[in-house]
């Protein structure tokens, strides 16, 4: 196996390989010897290779040519790269790619681009949804970044409006409730869906409205209708979350959370113990019950709420959820990173694992969040 082969295998398996490694793929994948795994390593790096940004934006005015204005494979890994690091030397390589169809097309990559500040990737985002037309994947994953750029996605109300009357409703609807009030204009729209009179509406569609609707309106009306009628009827893990969300608003719907924490589905289980916490303040019903899903040897399967638990814990903090503070340090002590996933994403995925276990051991344990043995950090910092 080649240096650069087992660089790229140490980034990829391990939460905390040597430094060496990561030169050495930024090196490769900036210079001759790049290779398809040098580069999947590189998009999903982040903070990892904050120390090379300097390199990486060279050799990215290098590809995008000497007007600024080639697109492709290689301006796409080095602006992505950049953009995971939260630089903004990223963002005019960004704009050109939206506008000629070069960012990603999966939403985990797609999310990188989030590490930028909202107000300043909004714009290229908008680019890319007037670009993008009918194409499904393009409008998915460009919604799903708008989404987590909440309130400072208002400038795209109106072209994430027109999506109401696409295939993407369900993810529109998420992007208005995350920008709120300024979105109050499309509110009749979604109460239209919330009570199944929209004209493309589907099984999931009504919870989501009528949450959006109460996030854009500020009327909470609508969503305690329509949620707590999906938990009384048995669909319950699609009307849990927007209850959470409602929090003591969602009081009289209390006793029918606390009858699913016994729920015989995992995800209802979860969602019942975090919107019975969110409604009522009691943590004490919640705790044991996301406690039982944190299973220790977790590949990362998402078929399961393990990383969705540790979140919750996390949100309930000291004192009331520190039974999990050992159990989630030693998690985060592993040396190998989550294993279900694809190597194209694994380090996405684990990094995203990484940061629900250390923010929640931050809010149940301050100080307990560090699992590096002294003599492994001396490794990785001298």
């Amino acid at each position: 196996m080649s240096e650069l082969d087992s660089a790229v295998e140490a980034v990829l398996r391990q939460r905390r390989p040597d430094p060496r490694c990561w030169d050495i793929v930024v090196e490769a994948a900036c210079g001759e010897s790049s290779s398809l795994g040098a580069d999947r390593a590189l998009v999903q790096a982040g903070p990892a290779i904050a120390r090379h940004a300097d390199r990486i934006a060279a050799d990215l005015r290098r590809q995008q040519g000497p007007f600024g204005t080639a697109v492709g494979h290689g301006v796409s890994v080095r602006a992505l790269a950049l953009a995971g690091t939260g630089d903004l030397r990223a963002l005019p390589a960004l704009h050109s790619l939206a506008e000629h169809g070069g960012l990603p097309y999966n939403r985990p990559e797609a999310r990188v681009m989030a590490a930028l500040p909202a107000a300043e990737l909004v714009p290229v985002m908008l680019t890319r949804l007037r670009r993008d037309g009918d194409d499904y994947h393009g409008n998915t994953t460009t919604l799903e970044v708008l989404a987590l750029c909440g309130a400072a996605a208002a400038p795209a109300v109106a072209e994430v409006a027109r999506r109401l009357d696409m295939p993407y409703a369900y993810d529109a609807m998420r992007v208005l409730g995350r920008i709120g009030p300024a979105a109050a204009a499309t509110a009749d729209r979604l109460a239209a869906y919330a009570t199944g009179r929209g004209p493309r509406t589907s099984r999931n569609h009504p919870r989501r409205a009528a949450w959006s609707h109460w996030k854009v309106s500020g009327d909470p009306v609508l969503a305690l209708d329509v949620c707590g009628a999906a938990v009384r009827s048995g669909s319950a893990s699609h009307g849990l979350p927007f209850l959470a969300d409602l929090g003591p608003l969602a009081g009289a719907h209390a006793d029918a959370v606390h009858g699913l924490l016994d729920s015989p589905g995992a995800w209802t289980r979860v969602a019942a113990a975090h919107a019975y916490w969110r409604i009522t303040g009691d943590p004490e019903p919640a705790v044991p019950v996301l406690l039982a899903e944190v299973d220790p040897d977790w590949t990362g399967r998402p078929a399961v709420p393990v990383q969705e638990a540790v979140g919750l814990l996390g949100e309930i903090g000291t004192p009331a959820a520190g039974p999990a503070a050992s159990l989630l340090r030693r998690i985060l002590a592993r040396e190998e990173r989550l294993a279900h996933a694809f190597d194209s994403r694994r380090i996405l995925a684990d990094e995203a694992y990484v940061r629900t276990l250390t923010d929640a051991l931050e809010r149940i344990a301050p100080g307990a969040a560090d699992p590096v043995p002294a003599s492994r950090d001396m490794a990785r910092t001298g």
